[in-house]
């Protein structure tokens, strides 16, 4: 069981590795034994997180990089090879929300950060990676999504729309690239504890009702979002491939019903 979930001789590369589930991942993925690059825009953060890493033992490089920087991600992707050797499993955890009410109050600029960092970041990532996963005989590719991509939403209308647009780029690549051994699927976490969502963690009312449609009744964790990444990543994850694990404590399958 032991060598079914083990990442031993993996290079994971995960954006938006510093922080929330993209850290949790990081720090996951290494425990499994892959050597890992921790890359988001805070260069601190990046470098503090690879230095607790590297304390446990692991293996990891950090690598600050805007993800919307074209030319930033291709250094990103190459330094991960050059210094690792090779590229196996891609996460793509970056995401922003800049944009809180109903779609048609949106500015511009928000639309633009929000699908530049949430959707497009990922495609040029993935095209960057491509070749590199194909020369190790195949990998995996895992974005980082959001139920707010599998409903409807009043006030993250467009952060819904961006990861409703990275879901269905995991299916098509999963087409397009499983001949190549290169398996590409996306994981919708529901509500966790993280920087992220601390807005709603602090408002009690709000939470009060939010955990009520909740099936499990409590706030996800981000380890538990990292430890379907490791999965999908494993020897476990080998034959799936286009599909969108939903991590949310039964929120989506809820009746409504308290």
């Amino acid at each position: 069981m032991s060598d079914l979930f083990s990442l031993r001789g993996q290079v994971a590369l995960i954006t938006g590795g510093s922080s929330g589930i993209g850290r949790a991942t990081a720090r996951a993925m290494g425990e499994a034994g892959a050597s890992v690059v921790v890359s988001s825009e805070n260069e601190a953060a990046c470098r503090d997180t690879a230095r607790e890493l590297q304390d446990q033992g692991i293996q990891a490089l950090a690598v600050p990089c805007d993800v919307r920087d074209r030319g930033g991600l291709a250094m990103l992707v190459a330094g991960t090879v050059r210094h690792f050797g090779g590229l196996d499993a891609v996460v793509h955890a970056a995401g922003v929300a800049p944009h809180f009410g109903p779609m048609a109050e949106a500015t511009e600029d928000e639309w633009r950060l929000t699908m530049g960092v949430n959707l497009e970041a990922a495609w040029h990532l993935c095209t960057l990676a491509r070749g590199h996963l194909f020369v190790r005989g195949g990998g995996s590719v895992t974005f980082i999504s959001s139920i707010a991509g599998v409903r409807g939403n009043r006030s993250l209308g467009v952060y819904g729309v961006s990861k409703a647009g990275l879901t269905q780029l995991a299916r098509n690549l999963a087409v397009e690239w499983g001949p190549h051994n290169i398996r590409v699927n996306s994981v919708s976490p529901g509500l966790i504890r993280t920087a992220f969502a601390r807005d709603m963690l602090s408002q009690p009312d709000v939470m009060e009702r939010r955990l009520a449609l909740t099936p499990l009744r409590r706030v996800g964790e981000a380890h538990e979002v990292a430890g379907v990444a490791v999965m999908l990543a494993s020897p476990a994850g080998a034959f799936i491939t286009g599909q969108n694990l939903v991590v949310d404590g039964g929120t989506t399958v809820s009746d409504g019903t308290p």
